[in-house]
């Protein structure tokens, strides 16, 4: 794929005027709310595992609706005090997988908290989290559309939801330093990043690879990829439902939640992504209203930095959220 997107110049400055529905705060105060209203205690059980250098915890808190959702939190066996916490998002179809599919951010002296995601877990990695608000156990994409007519219904309404949770219960754990607290994800897992920073402004830094969910309108219009797909795919059929899909969408626009960001952001981009295109990345990116930084990826895809982003990502997490609190 060669470039498809905005020049490079112009990407850089590329900030589209956002169009906020009139009630989003009001909506998301509401919606969490309602989560906070059904909550439950969550549960940490330590797992047997083979491995010397890492204690893993399998987690099970309440996110949208007082739904259960699972997760890990992962932890350095070697440790003094409250540590430094990383909630990381997973990537669309992903679950939460195994323990020791997450060893980087633990081996780097961070407790890593890890969320599966509703519905999901079926397509790359397992996962072990039902969504009760589509009705079904983890099973293969789409989401994109589940409940799309009304923001109230929409299957991301639930997934933002279960990850500010996620923030909430990590915070709870007497080994996280609830005042030292990181987002990330790629992808999927990189647009959840941005909407939790958004909704959970004390989040200390946010850091989003390639993320999806982000400009809604123009990424429906430059790229026939998938997931983005889905959505045009429905609107092909459902040609009368565009004007609520869009209303919708609008909620859950990556844009609107950063411009509430105040986290310190380190963000990716790779300029051959027909995934996620990089102008929808920049859209976000030129939104943030926090101090930020952006990786660009010239001849990547939708891959990304991968391994190199990883260290990019330590080291920044080492300068804005030091494993030994700063005095």
């Amino acid at each position: 794929m060669a470039y498809f997107d905005l020049p490079e110049h112009e990407l850089r400055t590329y900030r589209p005027e956002r169009r906020e529905p009139g009630d989003f705060d009001t909506f998301w105060t509401w919606t969490l709310q309602e989560a906070q209203d059904h909550a439950s205690a969550a549960t940490f059980e330590r797992v047997p595992v083979p491995l010397t250098s890492v204690e893993v915890l399998d987690v099970v808190f309440s996110g949208a609706n007082g739904d259960p959702v699972r997760g890990w939190l992962i932890l350095p066996r070697d440790r003094e005090g409250p540590l430094p916490c990383v909630v990381e998002f997973i990537g669309y179809g992903g679950g939460r997988g195994l323990p020791h599919e997450w060893l980087l951010y633990a081996s780097a002296g961070y407790a890593h908290f890890v969320m599966d995601t509703r519905g999901q877990g079926s397509g790359w990695r397992s996962g072990d989290t039902a969504d009760a608000g589509s009705g079904g156990e983890p099973h293969l994409p789409g989401f994109m559309t589940l409940g799309i007519r009304d923001p109230r219904t929409y299957y991301y309404r639930r997934v933002f939801t279960d990850a500010v949770r996620a923030v909430i219960t990590a915070r709870e754990h007497p080994a996280v330093d609830a005042a030292r607290v990181a987002v990330t994800g790629g992808s999927q897992g990189g647009g959840i990043a941005i909407a939790v920073a958004g909704l959970v402004p004390d989040v200390s830094a946010c850091l989003p690879d390639v993320p999806f969910l982000c400009h809604f309108e123009r990424a429906l219009r430059i790229t026939d990829s998938y997931p983005y797909g889905e959505i045009a795919q429905y609107l092909r059929v459902q040609r009368q439902a565009t004007a609520d899909v869009m209303t919708t969408l609008a909620y859950f626009d990556g844009m609107h939640f950063a411009t509430r960001a105040r986290a310190t952001a380190l963000f990716s981009v790779a300029l051959m992504d027909d995934i996620c295109p990089p102008s929808t990345v920049f859209a976000a990116f030129n939104h943030y209203s926090g101090p930020k930084r952006m990786v660009e990826y010239p001849f990547n895809r939708h891959e990304g930095g991968q391994a190199h982003q990883d260290l990019e990502k330590l080291r920044f997490l080492l300068e804005v959220v030091p494993r030994t609190p700063l005095t």
